[in-house]
């Protein structure tokens, strides 16, 4: 069962998520951490695992370390230990983060080492990205990877890479689910570039 320590994530959450935006659209980003928890949680995760899943890209957007140490402050170690393996960057508010091919590579260096926790939090997180690119996919054509900074090959690489690690070191229907959906952008991309 979920107790207050959710409602008060839920509500940290949106209050430091409540001015960001999905990128290159006019959507809440909470819509998006709501998401990744309600996926952890039909995965069968724990609290600590749902409440990291709201909080996941709070280090890295939201503040850095700081915004880590306050979470671990209100929401314990456990909690604070996924969101800081979940982040591919922890610069303070303002910082610039260091150039996206390293940060990607980083953090796929990283990812095998961690828990089982922090992967499922890392998959259902990947599963709602790549789920909403085939949406803009569908609906954009190859003009929906302009928003990112990997582009097409970029994104792909890196999509790619994590399912890779993922279905090792999480397999599952999360992770088959993932694969599934990396796989359908890669044929709607191939067959835009005919």
């Amino acid at each position: 069962m979920l107790t207050e320590r959710f409602e008060a994530a839920l509500v940290y959450a949106a209050r430091l998520h409540r001015t960001q935006k999905r990128k290159g659209t006019e959507i809440p980003y909470v819509s998006h951490l709501l998401a990744v928890a309600s996926i952890v949680l039909e995965h069968g995760a724990d609290e600590d695992v749902a409440i990291a899943a709201l909080l996941h890209d709070a280090g890295e957007d939201q503040g850095g370390e700081p915004t880590l140490v306050e979470i671990k402050r209100r929401f314990g170690p456990v909690v604070s230990g996924i969101v800081d393996a979940c982040s591919d960057a922890r610069e303070p508010a303002g910082a610039s983060k260091p150039p996206w091919q390293a940060r990607k590579q980083a953090y796929l260096d990283q990812l095998p080492h961690h828990d089982k926790d922090a992967l499922l939090v890392c998959a259902a997180d990947k599963l709602h990205n790549a789920r909403s690119i085939l949406f803009d996919l569908r609906t954009e054509g190859l003009g929906a990877f302009q928003k990112f900074t990997g582009k097409v090959d970029g994104t792909l690489w890196y999509y790619r890479e994590l399912c890779a690690v993922l279905i090792e070191k999480l397999p599952g229907p999360l992770t088959r689910e993932l694969l599934r959906t990396v796989g359908e952008i890669e044929r709607m991309v191939n067959e835009a570039a005919v």
